[in-house]
């Protein structure tokens, strides 16, 4: 299935100059957003992964269907304050500044077998902060997957050493 024609493309958004990838369609659309699903997982299917971790908000929607096809837990990662629970956090840049994911302090347990997943990667560094909040717990990394994958921005750079896999590439 050819998952780019699902994917709308929104010129200038959230500022000029940027083509932003709006994924809603995919994701309403029943045999596309089964056939993502289905895919990440099957690359994913023999790994023993306890834990699928996911950023707010777009993340959330792929994580979450990935743990119960995995049949393993679900961890949000969210902007800080959202929380009700002691939490940790991690900071990455971005464009204009800096900002920061949290996570429950007890939401992964030492060498837990976590999949890190999100939307998209364009720079890396949301993928990044999370991978760090998941070390940091003392869990294992077992992949990080993205729906879709900015290649021109080099988002992988900064997640050397990690199984890095995208459906979709840009």
């Amino acid at each position: 299935m050819d998952l780019k024609t699902y994917v709308r493309d929104i010129p200038d958004w959230p500022k000029e100059g940027v083509m932003f990838r709006d994924i809603t369609p995919l994701l309403g659309n029943k045999e596309s957003f089964k056939y993502a699903i289905d895919s990440i997982a099957d690359h994913y299917k023999d790994k023993n992964i306890d834990i699928v971790l996911g950023a707010e908000a777009r993340g959330f929607i792929l994580a979450s269907a990935l743990a119960y096809r995995l049949g393993c837990g679900f961890v949000p990662a969210r902007k800080p304050g959202k929380l009700p629970y002691n939490t940790l956090s991690a900071e990455y840049e971005l464009e204009y500044g800096v900002d920061s994911l949290e996570m429950h302090e007890d939401a992964i347990k030492p060498s837990e077998r976590v999949l890190v997943v999100d939307d998209v990667i364009a720079t890396g560094g949301t993928a990044a902060a999370k991978v760090k909040l998941v070390e940091q717990l003392g869990g294992t990394i077992v992949g990080v997957a993205f729906l879709i994958e900015l290649s021109f921005l080099n988002g992988r750079s900064k997640l050397e050493g990690q199984d890095v896999f995208s459906l979709i590439t840009y």
